[in-house]
C-alpha cells in the first residue's frame, strides 16, 4: 500500500459526501439543494470510479480485481469493499440520470427511483465504514486499530467532499453560469464546519489516548508524524500544513465574510480540502507503516511511475465528472 491507496482513501470519502446534499433534499425536502443534489451525485460518481481504478492500479492487473468477485473471500475486506463501492456507483449513476432524464422531459420522476435515492444514503455511510474496517482490522498497525477510525473516516469524508463540492459550484457558476444557490453553498459551508470540528475532535481523542496511557506503540506513529523518530521526520512538514490548513480553513467559516465572498469561501473550502487529503492521503496510510512491526523506522517515497498513474487517474475522474456536469447544466440551463 502506498500513494494508490492513500488516494484511494480520500476519494472514497468524496464519494460519501454525497448523502449531505442527498439526505437534507429528499427526505426534509430542503429545496435549496435543488440544483446542489445532482451535482453531488455525479460527483460521487466519478469518485467511485476513481477509487475503483486506483484499486486496479494497486493490484496491478484487471484479472486480479475481477478474481476478487469471481472467488470471493467474506472475510476478506477488501471483497466488501469492492462489492460495496460498485454498488453505490450503480445506484448514484441510475438515480441521478433518471432524475435527470426525467426533467429533461419535464415529467415528474418515476417512482422506483425514490427507493434507490432512499438507498444511497444509508449505502453512502457503508462504504467509508468498511474502507475503515480495512485498515482497522490489521493489528499489526497501531495507528489504524482504534474504534473511532470509521467515525473519523466519515467526519473527514463530510468536511472534504462538501468543501470539494462548494468548490465544484463555484466553478461551474464562473465558468457556466449556472449558479446552484447562495443559499446552498451557506449551508454547506455550515455541514462543513460541524464536520470539520468533529474531525479534529476524534484527532484530539487519538492523541489523548495515546499519550495519556504512555503506550510506546500506540505513540511511535503520532510522534513520527508530528515530530520525528529516530531522526527521520519526511512527512513533518506535510501534518503540520495540515494542521494549519485545518484549522485556518475552519477560522475562515466561522467568519462572516464567507456570507459576501465568494473568494473566501473558496479559499477556505480548498484549505479544507487541502489539509484532509495530506491528513488521509498522505498521514494516514503512508506513516501508518511507521515503524514496522519490528519497530523499524522505514520511510517511503512514491516513485515516478506511481505519482504519473496518480495523475492519470486524477485527470480521468476530472474528465468523466466534466463530462456528467456538462449535461447536467445542458438539462437545467434549458429548463
Amino acid at each position: 500500500w502506498g500513494l494508490y491507496i492513500a488516494q484511494f482513501t480520500f476519494l472514497v470519502g468524496v464519494a460519501a459526501s454525497a448523502v449531505m446534499v442527498v439526505l437534507p433534499y429528499y427526505l426534509h425536502n430542503q429545496k435549496a439543494f435543488a440544483k446542489t443534489v445532482i451535482i453531488g451525485e455525479f460527483m460521487a460518481v466519478s469518485a467511485t470510479m476513481m477509487c475503483l481504478l486506483f484499486i486496479l492500479a494497486d493490484m496491478g492487473r484487471p484479472d486480479r480485481v475481477l478474481n476478487v468477485l469471481l472467488y470471493p473471500s467474506p472475510h476478506a475486506m477488501v471483497f466488501w469493499d469492492v462489492l460495496v463501492l460498485n454498488g453505490y456507483l450503480v445506484i448514484n449513476f441510475v438515480s441521478a440520470w433518471t432524475v435527470l432524464g426525467a426533467e429533461r422531459k419535464g415529467v415528474a420522476p418515476p417512482a422506483w427511483i425514490k427507493p434507490v435515492i432512499y438507498l444511497s444514503i444509508p449505502w453512502a455511510v457503508s462504504i467509508h465504514t468498511v474502507t475503515a474496517f480495512l485498515y482497522a482490522g490489521l493489528p499489526g498497525r497501531h495507528l489504524w486499530l482504534t474504534a473511532v477510525l470509521a467515525p473519523r473516516f466519515l467526519a473527514s469524508a463530510f468536511a472534504a467532499g462538501t468543501s470539494l463540492l462548494i468548490l465544484v459550484t463555484l466553478i461551474l457558476k464562473k465558468t457556466t453560469g449556472f449558479d446552484a444557490g447562495k443559499e446552498a453553498r451557506d449551508k454547506l459551508a455550515v455541514l462543513v464546519i460541524y464536520a470539520g470540528l468533529v474531525n479534529f475532535f476524534l484527532i484530539g481523542t487519538e492523541f489523548f489516548t495515546a499519550f495519556y496511557s504512555n503506550v510506546p506503540a500506540h505513540m511511535h506513529t503520532l510522534q513520527y508524524l508530528f515530530f520525528g523518530l529516530e531522526g527521520k521526520g519526511q512527512l513533518v512538514p506535510w501534518m503540520w500544513v495540515s494542521v494549519i490548513a485545518g484549522i485556518g480553513a475552519l477560522a475562515m467559516l466561522f467568519s462572516q465574510k464567507r456570507k459576501s465572498s465568494n473568494a473566501w469561501l473558496a479559499a477556505a473550502s480548498g484549505a479544507m480540502v487541502l489539509s484532509i487529503w495530506i491528513d488521509k492521503g498522505v498521514g494516514l496510510i503512508i506513516g501508518g507503516f511507521v515503524p514496522t512491526p519490528l519497530e523499524e523506522i522505514v520511510e517511503y517515497t512514491p516513485t515516478i511511475t506511481e505519482i504519473a498513474i496518480t495523475l492519470g487517474i486524477w485527470a480521468i475522474g476530472t474528465l468523466l465528472l466534466t463530462i456528467l456536469l456538462k449535461v447536467a447544466v445542458a438539462v437545467k440551463t434549458t429548463d
